[in-house]
This record gives structure tokens, sequence and C-alpha cells, in this order.
């Protein structure tokens, strides 16, 4: 019995070390794309962490996945690999980092409604309604201070959310023949004979006038956000279960905007945290709803 709580303790821990790389990623590509081009960040990241991932496999003999597996992985590195890290990297040149952290606190949701389709499961109504209510609110907050129409930025951040949430979902069918890490790791393989050229292709001709801020914010966003935050994640939802551990992520979104009030220098005024904790109350509600009626 102390064995199993001590295992949980631990999950609960690397889950939270998870949700604390995580959480940075929106505040540190702020930080990279202040100097250096979101297509750049984007295959970069992608091709740098690939061969990362190329070595790990490698040390560890992993066998090449079948086939369905391996069409699989293409659509998760086609969400993860591609999708999410693009239009974060064009959100942030739109937006702040906090206001894109909220946007984004409802992505677990999102990627609940993903994964209910996938394993085709009918959820109470309640959860709908709390589905509802967070695009509601998000939206609102989007709108809030400005023109009244949505902006580029807030396009973008929809498609991270979208991508984000399809690649999450897909991933977690995966994980159920292969460790996390491992889809991570081959999904990232798959995308080195486009990222690579391409980010060769893209380096800045005037690489040593790059602020050293954007260099540090791609390293972070390339080594940790793209590969070994999910190394934390994963290991901590196998340890402390999912059903524990995923509730830790509700705590990211308060993270990024900590980050962002440090990091990028950003006034978090009353109305964002009193909506961002609005955001974690109706994720939690939805999540409940949703584990109740599985």
């Amino acid at each position: 019995m102390a064995e199993r709580v001590e295992r949980i303790g631990l999950g609960l821990i690397l889950g939270a070390v998870g949700v604390v790389i995580f959480g940075g990623t929106l505040p540190f590509t702020r930080l990279a794309v202040a100097g250096l081009d979101p297509w750049f960040i984007t295959f970069g990241r992608a091709a740098i962490a690939g061969c990362l991932a190329a070595l790990v496999l490698l040390a560890t003999r992993r066998r090449l996945p079948d086939a369905a597996s391996l069409r699989t992985l293409a659509l998760v590195s086609l969400c993860l690999v591609a999708g999410f890290p693009a239009f974060s990297a064009l959100a942030m040149t739109r937006v702040e980092a906090s206001h894109g952290g909220v946007v984004l606190g409802i992505l677990p949701l999102v990627t609940a409604v993903f994964a209910i389709r996938v394993a085709d499961e009918r959820p109470a109504p309640l959860f709908w309604l709390a589905a509802i209510a967070g695009a509601a609110i998000v939206t609102g907050f989007a709108l809030r201070g400005g023109t009244g129409a949505i902006g580029l930025g807030e396009l973008w951040l929809v498609g991270t959310i979208f991508s984000g949430a399809l690649g999450y979902a897909v991933s977690g069918v995966l994980a159920r023949r292969m460790p996390g890490w491992e889809v991570i790791s081959w999904a990232l393989v798959m995308a080195l004979p486009i990222a690579l050229p391409v980010t060769i292709l893209l380096w800045p001709a005037d690489a040593a006038m790059v602020p050293a801020s954007s260099w540090w914010g791609f390293a972070y966003v390339t080594l940790l956000s793209q590969y070994l935050a999910f190394f934390a994640w994963n290991a901590g939802l196998a340890m402390g279960s999912v059903s524990r551990v995923s509730q830790v992520q509700l705590l990211q979104i308060f993270v990024t905007l900590i980050i962002a009030g440090y990091l990028n220098n950003e006034h978090i005024d009353g109305v964002t945290w009193l909506v961002a904790a609005l955001v974690v109350v109706i994720v939690r509600v939805a999540s409940r709803a949703r584990m109740a009626r599985a």
C-alpha cells in the first residue's frame, strides 16, 4: 500500500514537472519570435528535436511501428510537430503570451471532445453545457478590449487549440500500444525529411545579430516543449493514473500567466486572472461529467 502511494505521489510530481514546462511554451515562444522567423522556429524545433528523438530510438533499439501505427503517427506528426508549433509561433507575433495562455486554457476540454469521438463515448449533457460555456467565456475574453472582431492572432490560437487537441487525442490511442515518449519520438522522426532541409534553408543569415533571448526561447521550445516535457508528463500519467495526473494540467494556465508576467513583462490584470479561474472550473466540471458518464 505504501509503495502504491509513493508511486502515485511520484506520478503527480512528474506530471507537475510536465505542466510547468508546457506552461512556459507560449512565453518562451514569444521571446523566440521577437528575433526569429516563426517558420524557422516551427521547422527548427522539429528538426533538432527530431535528431534527438532518432538518437533515443536508436539507443533503445525500438522497432519500427507497424503500417497502421505509422499512419496514425503521421497524423500526430502533422498536428503536434507541424500544426501546434506553427500556429502558436504565428499567434505569438500578434498577441501576448498571457492572452494566449487564457485562450489555450480550454485545450483540455477540446481534447476531451476529440477523445470522445475517438472512443465513441456518450458524455452527460453537463459536459456539453460546460463545453459551450467554456467556448463562450474564451470568445468573450478574446474580444475584450478589441474592435469587437476576432483578430488574426486569435485565429492562429484557434488553430493551435484544434491541432493540439487532435494530436493529443490521437496520441492517446497510440499510447495504448506503445509508451507515450515513443509516440512523440516517432512523430518527430517522421517529420525529419521535411523539417531538416527547410531548417537549413531558413537558417538566419545574420544569426549573430539575433538577440540571445530569442535563441534561449528557441532552445526552450525545441528541447523542452517539443520533446523532453513529454517524458515527464507521460511517465507521470503512467505512474499516477491518467484520471489523477491529468487534473494537474488545470494549473497550466496559471503557470503561463506567471511566467509571461515575469519573462515577457506582461501586465496581468484582475479580469485575466478571473477568466483563467473560470476556465479552470469549467474544464474541471466537464472532466468530472465526462468521467462519470464513461
